[in-house]
This record gives structure tokens, sequence and C-alpha cells, in this order.
């Protein structure tokens, strides 16, 4: 197999994944809250996995099961999350974090935040998107490897979407309001989340690797681990959170990430 195929795919994913975050880009302008990125950042994977996945079998290259498996799981997890997202956010105004970077902004917000929010986001799907579109070409058929990384995919969407839906449910109390969620698996980690969402990137690159040269693309999930972690995740909600009733004691006993028993309260 020659390097046309492979190249034409990432030029193809970049220009899915513009398009996509363009249009939200749009959406942003004309709602005036350009949160609606996190949207987009979800679809963005699925049109990543889905062109690849297109354009591959067309090329005859891979493993079709291989190929189709990847498209398939980074759909189901990319459209939730979409979901989610977008239905937490209705009839809302723009999220606080954004709103306090926006107002940094040299000249026009909205071009601002085309260049530093939304192309940067796109620019990051097609990285993080590059074991599933390295293992359409190279990869063999799927083995031991596959099925682990299957596993750790399904732990993560369910801690991801398990999390997510307490959050929910409690914030849907009124007796709840401005209360510190520490339920379910929020008493285990601060970010169940976060957690999840890196245990499912961890899975599509086991899933991925079927060739060395999957390999060669590992940067991919520790980049995501380390956005979720020390980006734009973890540590930027925590500071959000500083200075809410309860949270100091909370983050005290609950772990920041990795889930544990929560620490005693004179431990």
């Amino acid at each position: 197999m020659t390097a046309t195929a492979p190249l034409l795919n990432l030029a193809v994913t970049a220009a899915v994944v513009g398009a996509v975050m363009l249009t939200a880009f749009a959406f942003g302008v004309r709602l005036g809250r350009h949160s609606v990125v996190d949207v987009a950042w979800g679809l963005g994977f699925v049109g990543a996995a889905l062109s690849t996945a297109v354009l591959a079998t067309a090329s005859g290259a891979g493993d079709p099961a291989r190929t189709w498996l990847l498209a398939a799981l980074t759909t189901v997890w990319g459209v939730r999350l979409a979901a989610h997202i977008g239905l937490r956010a209705r009839g809302k105004g723009e999220d606080p974090r954004y709103e306090r970077f926006l107002a940094r902004a040299p000249g026009n917000p909205h071009l601002y935040a085309l260049r530093v929010v939304y192309l940067l986001q796109g620019s990051l799907v097609v990285l993080i998107s590059l074991p599933l579109q390295v293992a359409a070409y190279t990869a063999g058929p799927l083995g031991w490897l596959a099925l682990l990384g299957v596993l750790v995919w399904l732990a993560g969407f369910l801690f991801e979407s398990v999390g997510d839906a307490q959050l929910a449910r409690f914030r849907a109390d009124p007796a709840h309001r401005g209360r510190i969620m520490d339920r379910g698996l929020w008493a285990w980690t601060r970010h169940p989340n976060y957690f999840g969402d890196a245990l499912v990137w961890w899975g599509l690159f086991l899933v991925a690797s079927g060739s060395w040269w999957v390999l060669l693309t590992l940067p991919a999930p520790l980049v995501m681990t380390y956005l979720l972690t020390r980006g734009s995740g973890q540590r930027l909600l925590d500071e959000h959170m500083k200075g809410r009733p309860g949270w100091a004691e909370y983050a005290r006993r609950t772990s920041a990430f990795l889930p544990r028993p929560p620490r005693r309260a004179d431990g």
C-alpha cells in the first residue's frame, strides 16, 4: 500500500472536521454562545471515524471489521456526548469558563473564538483520531487486544454515562441547588465523566492496535488524557468550583481523577 490513501484520508478527515467546527461557529455567533463547540467536539470525532471507514473500505485497505468497529464505537460515544451536552445547555447562556476566556479577547471576540477555540479543537480532533485513521489502512484481523480494547471502552462509556446521568438527576432536584454532588460515582472521583472519557480513548487505541504503525500514534490517547486532567478538563473545572460551599471538604476526601473509595472524615 502506498502512502497516498492514508494521506488522502487525513486530508478528507481534516476537511470534514473543519466543516463540523465551522458549522458550530456559525451557530455560536447566531446564539451568542460559543460553548456550542462542546457539542461539536463529539460530532467531530464521529465525522472523522465515519469518513475514515468509508474511504478505507472503498480503497480495500486494512480489515473492514476493525475499521467499522472503531467507527461504531466512536459514533456511539460521540453522539451520546453531543446529545448530553446539547440537552444540558439548552435554554442557558454562555458557559462561565468561555465567558471569562473570551472577555480577554484582543479585538473581535468571535474571530478570536474561531481561531483559539474552534480551529484549535478541530486540530485536536484530527490528531486524537489518528489511531483510527492509521488502523484503517494498516491493521490486520481482530484479536485478543481488540477484545480487551472493547472491554476498556465499555467500562469508560458506562462510567461516563452513569456519572453524567447521576449528576443530571442531582441537579434536577431544587433541594440540591448550590450543593456539591458527592454521591454515586462522584463520591469516588470528582470527575467520573472525564475518567470515563479517558478510558474510552485508551480502549479505542487498543482496538486500533493491530499493527506496529498504530503504536506511532500513542501520543493521541496521551494528549486526550492530558486535556482531561491538566488541560481544559479537570483543572479548569476545579478552579471554577473553588470557593463553593462544601468544595474544600469534598476535594479533600475525593480523588481528583482515578476512582478510589472516599477518605474518611478523620483520615
